[in-house]
């Protein structure tokens, strides 16, 4: 089981998680399955709203979570910023990078604002959403077939989550 993510202290109560893969896709393609909604849909969420900067979005990820956000940057094919649940107390920030190595495309994303405590759930959840991409990018299909609701996670995103949780909790407690 290899962890791809890294976490860390933004300060004594907020942190952050980074994780990232190489995808044997181009830039165009990868920019597109991290932007368009039906692609979202395959593999991270299901997202509805004003897909422009400055414009309000409703996410339901595949782990359940589900929120608002606000397009804050979205400079194709190479960087997206949203804030999650803009103006609240748990508000936070998702950040995406893409880069063209050769053929392929290396995909960054962190997540900032979490909070320290958690960040082991937050790091397993990332990684399971950028496995799924890998996926999703492999059969040009859905990651899930068997689908997610706010109430119910994609019932493989769960189990892998679960497998992943506890080595994120370890690398956490060694830091």
């Amino acid at each position: 089981m290899k962890m791809t993510g890294t976490m860390r202290s933004l300060d004594e109560t907020r942190g952050a998680v980074r994780v990232e893969d190489v995808y044997d896709t181009d830039i165009d393609d990868l920019w597109h399955a991290c932007t368009s909604p039906e692609r979202l849909g395959r593999w991270l969420a299901q997202v509805s709203g004003d897909l422009r900067v400055g414009g309000a979005v409703h996410l339901v990820f595949t782990s359940t979570w589900t929120g608002p956000a606000t397009v804050e940057a979205c400079e194709a094919p190479h960087h997206l910023l949203l804030t999650t649940q803009p103006g609240t107390p748990d508000e936070a920030q998702i950040e995406a990078w893409l880069t063209t190595e050769g053929e392929r495309t290396r995909l960054v994303v962190e997540e900032r604002g979490l909070p320290v405590g958690g960040l082991h759930f937050y790091g397993a959840g990332w990684q399971v959403h950028l496995e799924d991409l890998g996926r999703s990018l492999n059969t040009g299909g859905p990651a899930h077939e068997d689908g997610w609701s706010d109430q119910e996670p994609a019932s493989a995103w769960k189990e892998r989550w679960e497998e992943l949780t506890p080595v994120y909790e370890d690398a956490l407690s060694r830091r």
